[in-house]
């Protein structure tokens, strides 16, 4: 599900605020999507990047933030 607003979510160390995320990736939020009624998103958009949110489990749920630039300049 898609949402352009922000909608927090929690690890089991941490809860995720905009004003947090947006100070995490360095960049201003403008969507997220969850997959398959999960509380983590899986893909965040901000004004320059789309950020993968990659989870990992060991013994606590966790997540990493990948970020790929939205708008590519070639020369």
């Amino acid at each position: 599900m898609m949402y352009c607003e922000f909608k927090p979510f929690s690890t089991d160390t941490e809860t995720y605020t905009q004003e947090m995320l947006e100070e995490i990736i360095g960049d201003e939020f403008e969507a997220m999507m969850f997959k398959d009624d999960t509380e983590i998103p899986a893909y965040i958009w901000t004004v320059n990047f789309v950020v993968i949110v990659k989870r990992s489990t060991k013994f606590v749920t966790d997540i990493s933030f990948e970020k790929i630039p939205r708008n590519p300049v070639c020369e």
